[in-house]
């Protein structure tokens, strides 16, 4: 029988449900093996990240086990160095930050009399009052929700020191043998399509990292710099806030309407200048200063790159985001690359 032959709407309602049944399959699995798969993603991420360093030490002519042994050691005196300077400030801050909501809930309650009086001259149909009262409420149960999650929290942390250890000895053994485990996995591909698609995913992947690296680290400078020369109340702490969520597409974006939100509690007015101040400089980062620097990476329509974050944070939660947008570039330049490919093949 030939398929060619066949009405193209036949064809269609014959691929599409095998399609849906294998991606259903696809995802039951992922739910099932979800620790399994979470190990072995975060050790491929964290593999392919020190391969750049490796890659250039082995350009130095040093051996590769000796390149993987000083990016290793030089890994493990960052997050020491990391772990001794800055966790205990940013602990420090948090601990200070959540006892101090509640007195600038109260603090702002003089600001919030003077606009509801003006509300009141002006005639406007709003109680502001009432407003206030459901978001007090609002604020004491979920500062008691993130009390309890910290609570809950260690024994989770302690239970999961055997994926971390697992996790690391993956790491360094794909650091010494990827090139083998990638090879045998590509074989199954024909030639023409794995020539294409390691390059494909390999790209992506190292584009949006440098570039999302780059944006975040900008901006978390930036906005810890403005912050405290505004001086608003953690400065530091937020601005490195900011600069994290900023690792994620729109992120930054939450993350300037996380602290403003938090700088409003204390008074109104200081939350609309750091609104404004943040958007300014993520503004004039994100397309002015960002795209002479790192260009376009990541290759991807703002509609496809949400589409995509939305699925993998469904999908794989904060691992999900992670990887959501680099997976979407892949399979875009993938299917860019194929007619060429096929092309290629025919013509050979």
């Amino acid at each position: 029988m030939n398929f060619n032959q066949l009405p193209r709407w036949l064809m269609w309602s014959l691929f599409l449900p095998l399609v849906s049944l294998n991606i259903w399959i696809a995802l039951k699995a992922f739910e099932y093996f979800h620790s399994f798969f979470s190990i072995i993603i975060v050790a491929t991420l964290l593999a392919f990240i020190l391969s750049y360093p490796v890659r250039k030490l082995q350009s130095l002519k040093l051996s590769k086990q000796i390149s993987i042994g000083l990016v290793l050691l030089f890994v493990v005196v960052g997050i020491g160095l990391v772990g001794v300077t800055l966790l205990p400030l940013i602990f420090d801050q948090v601990l200070q930050l959540s006892e101090r909501l509640p007195d600038w809930w109260v603090s702002s309650s003089s600001e919030i009399e003077g606009i509801q009086l003006w509300v009141e001259q002006r005639q406007f149909p709003i109680n502001l009052a009432d407003v206030i009262t459901e978001l007090e409420n609002r604020l004491s149960d979920q500062i008691q929700a993130l009390s309890g999650l910290a609570l809950s929290t260690v024994p989770i942390a302690i239970s999961n020191i055997v994926d971390i250890f697992l996790t690391l000895i993956l790491t360094v053994y794909l650091l010494l043998h990827g090139e083998q485990v990638w090879r045998s996995l590509f074989r199954w591909l024909p030639i023409p399509i794995s020539q294409h698609v390691k390059p494909a995913i390999s790209r992506s992947f190292g584009n949006y990292f440098a570039s999302q690296a780059t944006l975040a680290s900008m901006m978390g400078s930036a906005m810890t710099i403005a912050f405290l020369l505004i001086q608003v109340p953690f400065g530091f702490l937020f601005g490195l806030a900011v600069g994290l969520l900023a690792l994620v597409p729109f992120g930054a974006a939450a993350g300037i309407i996380i602290v403003s939100s938090l700088t409003a509690i204390k008074s109104i007015w200081l939350g609309v200048r750091v609104l404004i101040l943040a958007t300014i400089i993520d503004q004039i980062i994100e397309n002015a200063i960002a795209p002479q620097l790192i260009g376009s990476f990541i290759g991807l329509n703002p509609v496809w790159i949400l589409t995509s974050l939305l699925l993998g944070a469904k999908i794989g939660g904060v691992l999900g985001l992670i990887i959501a947008v680099p997976i979407a570039g892949s399979i875009k330049a993938i299917f860019l690359d194929l007619p060429s490919t096929a092309s290629t093949s025919h013509s050979a």
